[in-house]
């Protein structure tokens, strides 16, 4: 069998606080037609990266309301990873394709892990392209299979989408973040658009002092008496962080005491991570400003937390995005936040109203100085921002959009629970 992820317990309940009372009440309605049936996230590793995080969330919470939720993980080695990352960047643009051998890798390590996988479920939910291609295995199970796309699909390597299309179309349904990501091609199945969420009440996002978090950077050598950016991402070449140093460079001109912090994870399913790292490092030059620094440094959620706490501008400079949750962790907690104007982040961000949207390293420099010459400003629009993730970024409306999604596909009424759907 799949390998099984322990997610916990999770109360709904803790949430009433956060949630409107409509929405509470709304989940509630929507489960109570599910009540025992059988789901399955699978995805490509429990650690690292957005997916994880929020499925650490999400199932406990979907288990809460009464459905019998796992999570399972596929099977790999680094000869699949490896076609996965090429599959990933391709699909968000990069000109690389697939070699006939890792076609062939992709292909035998999906026909692996479907004779791993016992199809006793009602729904099967699918995260990204790594499992992608399950599906085609289980053309008479009784489960609604459903493909949960994360990335930026918005200009695609035709040749990769192409390879991929046929398992797609396998499906019962798909969900994107945005509307601009379902591919435009024949016989797809029904595709929703709901953005994800981050969890408000997680180590990583719950309440932290500014006392707290200085206490915290300070244990990995911050000076507390200068000014620290920082942002948060895996170490990855769509997250620029040889961008984000450039812009380091141009803000020392004008505050030279200027501190930086780029704070990532290693995922066991993402091999190019250690060559971004390792270049990241070399980049960086020996500047002992920088601060490069990973969960190989016991960085952990409470950590990346408190970087964020403490940083008089966070920065999130991806030029490539499905959607950045790291910004809407920035805004939840009101700090003043400097992104690339791409993907997902432009559905977070109102520029110069919620924080600052920007397309180049000069731009992010030029939004920092900003801040660091006005915090007032920073803190205002940053303000607004969190007003945003409450409304439209947390977990329970993800919830209620998987609730409604389930209802659907097997013919419950829905009515006055909608969300997004694209032809």
């Amino acid at each position: 069998m799949l390998q099984l992820v322990n997610v916990g317990h999770k109360s709904l309940a803790d949430y009433a606080t956060i949630a409107t009372r409509g929405l509470m009440d709304e989940i509630l309605r929507l489960a109570e037609p599910l009540a025992g049936k059988r789901v399955v996230h699978l995805s490509a590793t429990a650690f690292g990266g957005g997916v994880a995080e929020i499925n650490y969330t999400l199932i406990p919470l979907m288990a809460d309301a009464g459905l019998d939720v796992e999570w399972r993980v596929i099977h790999g080695r680094d000869e699949f990873f490896d076609a996965t990352k090429t599959i990933h960047n391709a699909l968000q643009g990069s000109e690389q394709g697939l070699t006939p051998a890792q076609k062939e890798v992709y292909t035998h390590y999906n026909d692996l892990n479907a004779r791993d996988f016992e199809d006793d479920y009602d729904f099967v939910v699918v995260h990204d392209p790594q499992p992608a291609a399950l599906a085609g295995h289980f053309g008479d199970s009784r489960a609604k299979w459903i493909w949960r796309c994360h990335i930026d699909l918005s200009a695609p390597n035709q040749e990769v989408l192409g390879f991929l299309l046929p398992s797609i179309k396998r499906y019962d349904a798909t969900v994107f973040h945005r509307e601009e990501y379902v591919p435009k091609a024949e016989g797809l199945p029904l595709a929703y658009i709901w953005p994800p969420a981050i969890d408000p009440l997680a180590p990583k996002n719950m309440a932290l002092s500014p006392e707290d978090a200085a206490y915290i950077v300070d244990q990995f050598g911050i000076d507390l008496k200068r000014p620290l950016v920082t942002q948060v991402s895996r170490f990855d070449p769509w997250k620029d962080p040889v961008g984000v140093i450039d812009a380091y460079r141009e803000i020392k001109a004008s505050y030279p005491d200027l501190q930086l912090a780029l704070v990532g994870s290693m995922a066991h399913d993402d091999p190019e991570g250690w060559r971004l790292y390792n270049e990241t490092v070399q980049y960086a030059a020996g500047d002992r400003d920088i601060y490069i620094l990973s969960n190989l440094n016991n960085i952990g959620a409470v950590e990346v937390n408190a970087f964020q706490v403490h940083s008089a501008a966070v920065i999130q400079k991806s030029i490539r995005e499905g959607f950045g949750l790291t910004v809407s962790e920035a805004l939840w907690k009101a700090r003043p936040t400097v992104a690339g104007r791409v993907g997902g982040i432009v559905a977070q961000i109102q520029d110069g109203e919620t924080g600052w949207l920007v397309d180049s390293p000069s731009e992010c420099a030029q939004a920092c100085i900003e801040i660091l010459d006005d915090p007032a400003l920073g803190r205002q629009r940053a303000l607004r921002g969190k007003e945003v993730v409450r409304r439209n970024f947390l977990t329970p409306r993800l919830l209620r959009d998987w609730l409604v999604l389930f209802n659907r596909l097997v013919g419950n009424d829905t009515a006055g629970a909608e969300v997004v759907t694209a032809a």
